[in-house]
């Protein structure tokens, strides 16, 4: 049997749910308080169940009413998002989550010239570094760190990074060799994939049963302590550019060892997604950006 709720009363009473006044709500969506209260007794008595609790001071939603508030919010959300989708003269919304020190390091800086020459695209960027499962379509892809494991996605790598040892110049005057890293403190990410025990094994070199050196769970944190002169880090030069550019950071083994280059970084989205026209403009500026072609995982 369906329950037949018009559009129009569900939109009333998501309002009023929202607001928890039907004044509120009324003044919202250009109607009369009497026309949002005659609404809401419509659908209560097409639903069977109170869905406000009256009192003198307002009106609340009743537990039946806290339930359907949360899939009415939903579905005009979803509605709006699929009306923004086709529609040519709405912002189009780049809903992005970013791992956090790529958003810090890499994207921000970048993002004004992306907006910039993409005008017509609104971006929210979230970071942190749970991975983002799309199902509830809270965001429209995501750049994560590791290959992502959830299925029905498409996976572009972003490129092959440089992972070498990183220091302040004033500490690089005096490292010639892998040995001499070690009269410093190594600074540890947590996090990463590739740790200072398989830099030094690639470089033929002991290293200590025990390491000195702070430890951190985000680059972004152990590329600015390096900066600050506390060590030496074991980092991505992509995520290091900026202090690397300005000289706060330099690679003081360049050419004289071997980096540790693999591919750190992808950007993933639902493959019903792959249409849509933000999706599609950022991949292809992440490409330019990065000066690599972007070639889905099989």
């Amino acid at each position: 049997m369906s329950l037949k709720v018009p559009l129009s009363s569900l939109r009333v009473f998501e309002a009023a749910a929202r607001q928890r006044s039907f004044q509120a709500a009324a003044t919202e969506l250009g109607l009369t308080p009497s026309a949002v209260s005659h609404a809401i007794r419509k659908m209560e008595e097409a639903l069977g169940v109170v869905l406000f609790e009256r009192d003198g001071r307002g009106v609340r939603p009743s537990p039946e009413g806290e339930a359907l508030m949360g899939h009415t919010e939903r579905a005009f959300e979803e509605l709006r998002h699929g009306l923004e989708m086709v529609s040519t003269r709405a912002p189009h919304l780049l809903r992005l989550h970013c791992a956090p020190s790529f958003a810090t390091q890499w994207l921000s800086p970048r993002l004004a010239r992306f907006l910039s020459e993409n005008s017509k695209i609104e971006v929210r960027l979230s970071a942190d570094t749970n991975y983002t499962r799309f199902e509830n379509d809270e965001f429209d892809a995501d750049i994560i760190y590791g290959v992502p494991r959830q299925e029905g996605l498409v996976v572009l790598p972003l490129g092959e990074e440089t992972v070498s040892p990183l220091c302040a110049p004033q500490l690089a005057e005096t490292i010639a060799s892998p040995e001499d890293l070690l009269q410093y403190q190594l600074i540890q990410s947590d996090n990463k994939q590739v740790r200072w025990p398989a830099w030094f094994a690639l470089n033929r070199t002991n290293l200590p049963s025990s390491l000195r050196g702070s430890r951190f769970d985000r680059s972004f944190l152990a590329i600015a302590a390096a900066a600050d002169g506390l060590g030496i880090a074991l980092e991505s030069t992509l995520l290091a550019e900026r202090e690397i550019v300005s000289g706060r950071l330099v690679a003081p083994l360049a050419g004289k060892t071997k980096d540790i280059r693999y591919v750190g970084h992808y950007l993933a989205f639902p493959k019903p997604s792959r249409q849509r026209a933000p999706i599609q403009v950022f991949a292809q500026w992440l490409a330019h950006e990065l000066g690599i072609e972007l070639v889905p995982l099989p």
